[in-house]
């Protein structure tokens, strides 16, 4: 099985910065694409930075200069570097992994989607 745990959410200040982490860990063979989705309050989850991997990355407009994802192969962890917050950046912020491995031992290999637990960001003064 595979588990996704996600950290480093927290309150900040306009301007501030944080750093969330996704580690993913068990039964696993690669990961494709890995990304960072966030829901505000009343809104629909929104995607908001997406890296290959081979490293390309894209980003929502809103985030794009501030915000910097990447990923750590050898630790099957990804990072969303977040700088110069705003309170408009407030939501909870999830990981999404595409992961290639078996659900039962046996089983053929096959790319599944896992999401994180969530974290929460508050940006506010």
């Amino acid at each position: 099985q595979v588990q996704v745990v996600e950290s480093g959410g927290g309150l900040v200040q306009p301007g501030g910065s944080l750093r969330l982490s996704c580690a993913a860990s068990g039964s696993i063979s690669n990961i494709v694409a890995t990304s960072w989705y966030r829901q505000a309050p009343g809104k629909q989850r929104e995607l908001v930075a997406s890296i290959t991997s081979g490293g390309t990355s894209n980003y929502v407009d809103s985030v794009k200069g501030r915000f910097t994802i990447s990923r750590d192969n050898a630790k099957n962890t990804i990072y969303l570097q977040m700088n110069s917050l705003k309170p408009e950046d407030t939501a909870v912020y999830y990981c999404n992994l595409d992961v290639v491995t078996r659900l039962a031992p046996g089983a053929p290999l096959g790319s599944f989607r896992f999401w994180g637990q969530g974290t929460q960001v508050t940006v506010s003064s």
